[in-house]
């Protein structure tokens, strides 16, 4: 259970309404622009690896970078930051997979016991 903080400061948004004069009709956190300015070159430098070719416009790479954006920002609050949500999904994405089949532990049944003569004492 998470409690509200009295913090007005620890609530405060960090926006960018655009320059002075000219608002714009989106309200971003600057941390959003900057997760969307490193993912852009990211997707691009992914199409690269798998085409060889790049565009002048990247439409696709720019549209790809908007909804991971907006997927990272879905669960980043005052108390839990960008970072530390790409850190979680990285770690989860690479870590902790149960195996797709059931793997099932070895049977060891005793169909015979023996039991040497020199264990026993019975050496006659």
């Amino acid at each position: 259970m998470r409690l509200r903080t009295d913090d007005d400061i620890y609530r405060a948004r960090l926006v960018y309404l655009g320059p002075p004069g000219y608002t714009l009709p989106i309200q971003l956190p600057y941390a959003q622009y900057g997760v969307f300015a490193l993912m852009v070159p990211l997707f691009m430098f992914i199409r690269y690896l798998i085409t060889l070719h790049v565009d002048y416009f990247p439409a696709y790479e720019i549209a790809l970078a908007i909804v991971a954006t907006s997927l990272i920002f879905r669960y980043v609050d005052p108390d839990r930051p960008a970072r530390m949500v790409v850190r979680t999904a990285l770690t989860d994405w690479r870590h902790t997979r149960e195996p797709s089949t059931e793997l099932r532990d070895a049977r060891l049944v005793a169909s015979k016991v023996r039991i040497r003569p020199e264990l026993t004492g019975d050496l006659a």
